[in-house]
């Protein structure tokens, strides 16, 4: 295996430390991962992609995180709640769905089965409440995959934004 030597600077000595503890002790895969994540982003930008970090799961969620381009961004709603969608194109060509859905409001019938009219709010006998707000991350291979999985008008905004070039090179 070929050796590199490598300066650090004094005050990235506790740097270098920490990454070798996070590692097991092999200083050597720590920096292999952080050139491999390095080299990943930056080529992703000369391709025109960007890093893009979403929120999945209930409430806050957790993050992931993958190199893309954003398509479409489009939301509904209806009386009890908004859905908001996001599709990208992947560094590997996929398309990926993110969904956000807000809080939705979720209202239980009295005893006779009715909700109407001014009395439906003085009754004993109801109950309502919400259900958390909640994102998905989705990955499909192609666009009639991605034709199933998502409403008809945002599917026709994403086939008019796939023709797109990420970059057009200008000469000026």
């Amino acid at each position: 295996m070929p050796n590199k030597t490598i300066y650090v600077a004094e005050r990235d000595v506790e740097l270098f430390q920490r990454a070798q503890e996070l590692a097991g002790g092999n200083l050597s895969a720590a920096i292999s991962k952080a050139l491999q994540r390095y080299v990943e982003v930056e080529e992703g930008k000369d391709e025109g992609l960007q890093e893009i970090t979403v929120r999945v799961g209930p409430g806050k969620g957790r993050r992931q995180r993958f190199l893309g381009v954003q398509l479409v961004d489009w939301t509904r709603s209806t009386k009890t709640r908004s859905e908001h969608y996001r599709v990208y194109r992947s560094r590997a060509g996929k398309y990926v769905i993110h969904l956000e859905r807000s809080a939705e409001y979720v209202a239980a019938a009295g005893p006779d089965g009715n909700l109407t009219g001014w009395r439906r709010h003085l009754s004993a006998d109801q109950s309502w409440g919400t259900t958390a707000a909640t994102a998905t991350l989705e990955v499909v291979d192609d666009l009639t995959t991605l034709r199933e999985k998502v409403p008809a008008p945002l599917y026709d905004l994403v086939v008019a934004a796939v023709d797109q070039p990420v970059v057009e090179d200008l000469d000026i």
